[in-house]
């Protein structure tokens, strides 16, 4: 009965006043959240998706709407079916109004039915190359060599044997896309997809051409000239433009995307434009200060360190990191550890150097003082 209805201004949550897009806005909304494929066995979303649609389907259409604001849900009681009095399936433009509101939530809707017979972009190749550190930062040039697609000298490109042409496909009319119909919740839904014979070309080649076998193309080994920018990191990539796929029906070429692999490197480590490295120094050195030699992507460098200096103390080079991709003059920086190193192997004279060091860093007298010292005393008291 028309008065358990709710009114459909109430439905979709909008005002008399709502534009039309706004009453679209408020369905989307709406179908979106109670769709039954996103509800699977949900009877209570379901019924509210099947109020949803038929309060769109009456405030999107200019005359319907006129005739509700006018006679409210009695302009639609006579000769009413299906829910609460309303009828889906006498609904021509449903299909329509579906396709519409879910082109974009479900891939549907009429602007898949375009042909794909036009001039179609190719697709695009993606292959990788190794680089070392240095060259990462640096730049450099490479040379690839792929097997690529070129357009048959034969048949230009059209697949067919010279002297006969491609005949339009009888299952899509050349259209290259084929449309069923079947019914669902909301009567007769229509669904479009490429065709299996022609493969969305419209097209079909009965003689082939006999050096491509009716592809249109003929695939050669070809070397290609890669820049690797100063700066790049390890998984990026390089586009380079119309060394893809070959394009369809006259479209243009797809692109190459080319990606990065860096080498490790035994000394330096990368974070995003700075570099680190740990540089070793002697004990003398940390201890009396000095020039410690350290390696940069720029080569050695000699750094003065404060005497005192202790291990895992770390010193910034501005401007000795990586090139950054927008402006190779600008760099990141250099983080150094220095590390004092300890000797792993001394011989008589060095240990007895350390020990004698050792004691008068500890307030003792060194054993050969000692022994002059006990030399002096025993010939004093005579014995």
């Amino acid at each position: 009965m028309a008065e358990s209805k709710r009114d459909y201004y109430e439905v979709l949550g909008v005002s008399k006043s709502a534009s039309e897009d706004e009453i679209k806005k408020a369905y989307r909304k709406l179908a979106k959240k109670y769709h039954p494929d996103a509800n699977p066995g949900d009877k209570t979303a379901e019924a509210k998706f099947k109020e949803a649609s038929e309060a769109y389907a009456i405030l999107s259409d200019p005359d319907k709407k006129r005739q509700y604001d006018q006679f409210g849900h009695a302009a639609f009681e006579q000769g009413g079916a299906g829910a609460g009095g309303f009828d889906f399936n006498n609904m021509g433009d449903m299909g329509d109004i579906f396709g519409d509101i879910f082109g974009d939530l479900f891939g549907g809707g009429r602007r898949s039915q375009r042909t794909n017979n036009g001039p179609m972009k190719g697709a695009n190749l993606r292959t990788g190359i190794r680089i070392t550190f240095e060259e990462a930062v640096f730049g450099c040039e490479k040379e690839l060599e792929l097997t690529l697609k070129d357009e048959c000298n034969t048949c230009h490109g059209s697949g067919a044997k010279p002297g006969s042409a491609a005949e339009t496909c009888s299952r899509c009319g050349g259209r290259g896309q084929i449309t069923t119909t079947q019914q669902s919740l909301f009567g007769m839904v229509r669904n479009v997809q490429t065709c299996p014979d022609c493969r969305g070309t419209g097209k079909i080649i009965k003689e082939k051409c006999p050096d491509c076998y009716g592809s249109g193309y003929i695939s050669n080994k070809k070397k290609i000239q890669v820049s690797i920018p100063a700066g790049i990191d390890d998984g990026q990539s390089i586009r380079i433009r119309g060394k893809g796929e070959p394009g369809t029906n006259g479209g243009e070429r797809g692109d190459l995307l080319v990606e990065v692999s860096v080498s490790r490197h035994p000394i330096f480590q990368r974070q995003d434009y700075d570099i680190y490295s740990t540089a070793p120094m002697s004990f003398a050195q940390a201890a009396l200060g000095g020039d410690v030699r350290i390696s940069t992507v720029d080569g050695d460098v000699l750094y003065e360190v404060k005497p005192g200096t202790q291990t895992n103390t770390k010193v910034r080079l501005r401007g000795k990191g990586v090139p950054t991709l927008r402006n190779k003059a600008v760099r990141g920086d250099h983080y150094v550890t220095l590390v004092v190193q300890v000797p792993t192997k001394m011989n008589s004279e060095q240990k007895e150097a350390l020990k004698k060091y050792d004691d008068l860093m500890n307030g003792k007298k060194p054993e050969e003082d000692s022994e002059k010292e006990t030399g002096k005393k025993k010939k004093f008291f005579g014995k």
